[in-house]
């Protein structure tokens, strides 16, 4: 099947390669000339715009956006929808609020041009091992994109799992457990570091969860890559970012009335994690200060 790729970043140069092993034929076009070369060399066919990618393609042209979520998205989106014809198809696979797919669903409806949301999970690992998709789009759309779905995904990696907007819906979803669990391994690798009567080897005992454990998991497989590679991570700074599904999760639950606590509070202690100091914790200090007179820290003691 032909199709044109938007964007080869880690993600989009990874799926091209996998599509391009898959038989399949793809156009990619990408801002930096370089990465566009470095597909071509691997058998892709190159493109210089959108505009032409899109006269590269044959009709029904299926065109997948893999660009950072957000304005990058809408404005690609909106700069392809004229270039469509209908019977054509535009995949976004990035990491877009559900609310916001369905909007560029609704409005490539009205020319007759397919949708379809495909949350995708797998990361850098995904070339190797295969992307897990969530897909949302109508009927006719997903079978026409079906076998682009199977290429990328391992097997049952993919699911059609409603109409546009809810591949996002459900990513969004994945993204926040995902949030709840690196934060409880986060913890309790802590606790086990910490522990003042016992000089633990972190990676050696998260390699033995890994074999058999109620808790073994691909996260914690990726814990004790790291943890090998880097005892005490004493590499790494402790800022950790977020990139906006964690935040898209709670209003969710805010709006729907569903208690989601652990997920709440691992938003906020990656938040937490970007403070140089905390003003609530010195007013917390000052408080127990002002009413038992218990001892404070000036702040050159740290």
């Amino acid at each position: 099947m032909q199709i044109g790729m938007v964007g080869l970043g880690r993600m989009g140069a990874n799926m091209t390669t996998r599509l391009l092993g898959g038989d399949h034929d793809v156009v990619v076009y990408d801002v930096n000339p370089e990465a566009v070369e470095k597909s071509v060399a691997e058998g892709a066919t190159g493109a210089d715009s959108l505009a032409d990618l899109a006269g590269k393609l044959r009709a029904p042209r299926a065109v997948w956006v893999m660009v950072p979520a957000g304005a990058i998205t809408t404005e690609t989106i909106e700069t392809l929808a004229p270039l469509l014809e209908p019977g054509d198809a535009l995949i976004d696979g990035g990491n877009s609020r559900y609310t916001q797919s369905m909007e560029h669903a609704a409005n490539l409806a009205e020319k007759d041009v397919g949708f379809a949301d495909a949350g995708t999970s797998g990361g850098i690992w995904g070339l190797k091992n295969g992307y897990c998709i969530m897909v949302g789009a109508e009927d006719d759309t997903f079978k026409r994109l079906e076998p682009i779905f199977a290429t990328l995904a391992p097997d049952h990696g993919y699911a059609h799992v409603g109409p546009p907007g809810s591949g996002h819906f459900v990513k969004m979803m994945h993204n926040g457990i995902e949030y709840g669990l690196m934060q409880a391994y986060g913890e309790g690798f802590e606790l086990l570091n910490s522990s003042a009567h016992f000089d633990l080897d972190l990676g050696q005992i998260a390699e033995v969860w890994r074999h058999g454990s109620v808790v073994q998991s691909w996260l914690l497989d990726l814990a004790a890559s790291a943890l090998t590679k880097d005892p005490d991570l004493s590499s790494l700074d402790d800022y950790v970012e977020d990139s906006g599904e964690g935040r898209w999760t709670i209003e969710t639950a805010l709006e729907n009335a569903v208690p989601a606590p652990v997920i709440a509070l691992s938003l906020f202690r990656r938040f937490s994690s970007r403070q140089d100091e905390s003003f609530s914790n010195k007013l917390l200090a000052a408080l127990r200060n002002e009413f038992g007179g218990h001892p404070v820290h000036a702040a050159m003691d740290r």
